[in-house]
């Protein structure tokens, strides 16, 4: 999917974009028809996206088809967005609202026609199973991790986010290092980004 273009943005012309940017900066690029932009966009928000799904009790093939519906919308009204930096407040609303209704197609489904009518008075379908504080939480350690040195970067994502999660020796094999200096390392990148964490108040 290529970036939004034609949007009518007036932002000046700018460097690279970068993943560290602010959404402000990496939506203005965007609606400029950037597609470098867009998928440095993506990239950071797929996490976020996918895991909204799959705490709805989407299987790993439904939260990847409603991931790419989220951004589908997502590359359709990115223009109309108004406060470009709430822009991760409206993704977690556009996800959510694409997972509510497909819980509800899904429950449908499976349901008898007696049960149907009273699944419209049923509110349990309507109540979001993730606290929002605890969706922005996730985010923001995310976007404090792309802001690591590259190694740092490497080494959290393959140590905790890894599934199944990989010994230091796997690690210490992708990342080309010895063994023995994946503790040291893990320690200082670990301090690195509880740093990062405290200027947002994460910790």
């Amino acid at each position: 999917m290529n970036a939004p273009s034609g949007l009518g943005d007036s932002g000046a012309p700018t460097s690279s974009p970068s993943i560290s940017w602010t959404d402000q900066r990496l939506v203005g690029a965007c609606l400029r028809g950037d597609e470098r932009a867009w998928s440095l966009l993506v990239e950071k928000y797929k996490s976020l996206v996918y895991s909204i799904a799959i705490r709805h009790g989407a299987s790993p093939d439904e939260a990847a088809d409603l991931f790419q519906t989220v951004w589908v919308d997502v590359y359709k009204e990115l223009g109309s967005l108004r406060k470009r930096d709430s822009l991760r407040s409206w993704l977690i609303s556009v996800t959510r609202h694409k997972c509510y209704h497909w819980r509800r197609k899904h429950h449908r489904e499976m349901l008898s026609r007696t049960e149907i009518a009273s699944l419209e008075s049923d509110h349990r379908l309507a109540v979001d199973p993730i606290p929002l504080d605890d969706l922005e939480r996730d985010q923001l350690v995310r976007e404090a991790i792309y802001t690591l040195p590259e190694r740092c970067r490497e080494l959290i994502q393959l140590l905790f986010y890894s599934q199944p999660p990989l010994r230091y020796r796997e690690v210490a094999q992708q990342l080309g290092l010895a063994i023995g200096s994946i503790g040291f390392i893990r320690g200082r990148c670990l301090k690195r980004l509880q740093r990062t964490l405290e200027k947002h108040g994460l910790t």
